[in-house]
């Protein structure tokens, strides 16, 4: 795993998007020459890949919390995430 690629692992959520929308941005504008234009896409789609694993975990997490008709709480997962 290179360096990029661990700092890239060990970033939040918000972290990541935030930097995804950074290059994006360097992306859109057109003003970089090709070689970095490709770099910035790999490392896009590494932060796009990471975002979407920390927001798979967060949905498993997430949990409705229920009320049996004879009284007992429990939890079951949210459906539709």
């Amino acid at each position: 795993m290179s360096d990029n690629q661990a700092s890239i692992a060990t970033m939040s959520f918000e972290q990541a998007m935030g930097e995804l929308e950074r290059v994006v941005s360097q992306l859109e504008r057109g003003e970089v020459p090709l070689d970095k234009s490709i770099e910035l896409y790999e490392r896009g789609a590494a932060l796009k890949a990471r975002c979407a694993e920390l927001l798979k975990a967060a949905e498993e997490r997430v949990e409705k919390i229920t009320l049996g008709a004879d009284g007992p709480t429990g939890t079951v997962p949210v459906e539709g995430l």
